[in-house]
């Protein structure tokens, strides 16, 4: 989304695929029609991230539906890195308007792509939640430091969104291609209470520990 109120802070992205990114969105941003502006491509995003929390809660009815959440991650990205850039080639930025219109967005698609995967038949709802929490904290982490270190940083151990988005992806089409992982599931008690593990809540859970590490972390420096 567009990020025009992080230009008063330095940018910190360094991520994997950051070089490569940047060369295409600014191809793209050059190319795109007047009459589409980056408002039209924020909208994009969340047109994105519905389609995610939608394909998502569908898969109960069978794993074909996960197309439906890669497209949506797509559209995400496209609208959610494009209307920045789209914004900065214009000489177009609202730093007010653009920073509150692109934070609250943020969170809500957010919500909507990890709820609608925790409504999905390969991870539990409380996994999902359990990854929100600490997503949503380093967000929260990143504006304070925007504000009191004139930082905006959107990488942390080389990852970035698009890298995250490009991982969701991958995982996504490995799981439709392997019956066995969709079926997979096993109990385990914790604190006992029993629960049942589904085929990607042992990745959810590692991705939550890693992002209350990278928040501890981060907080240190």
């Amino acid at each position: 989304m567009e990020n025009t109120a992080a230009e008063q802070s330095a940018r910190i992205q360094t991520s994997l695929l950051s070089p490569y990114e940047k060369v295409i969105l600014r191809a793209m941003a050059r190319r795109i029609p007047r009459f589409v502006t980056s408002d039209h491509l924020t909208l994009l995003g969340v047109v994105g991230a519905g389609l995610i929390f939608v394909g998502y809660a569908l898969t109960n009815r069978g794993p074909a539906w996960l197309w439906l959440a890669n497209l949506g991650f797509f559209l995400n990205w496209l609208g959610d890195s494009l209307d920045g850039t789209l914004a900065r080639y214009r000489n177009q930025q609202r730093p007010l308007y653009g920073f509150y219109i692109d934070h609250n967005l943020d969170c809500v698609c957010e919500f909507l792509m990890v709820f609608g995967a925790g409504l999905s038949a390969y991870l539990s709802l409380r996994v999902a939640l359990l990854i929100i929490v600490p997503y949503l904290m380093l967000e929260v982490y990143v504006m304070i430091n925007a504000h009191l270190k004139n930082e905006f940083r959107l990488t942390y151990a080389k990852l970035g969104p698009t890298e995250l988005r490009l991982i969701i992806v991958v995982a996504n089409t490995v799981l439709f291609f392997s019956p066995a992982l969709q079926e997979w599931s096993c109990r385990m008690s914790v604190f006992g209470n029993t629960y049942t593990m589904l085929s990607l809540d042992v990745v959810g859970v590692f991705i939550s520990l890693s992002l209350f590490l990278i928040l501890l972390l981060s907080g240190k420096h």
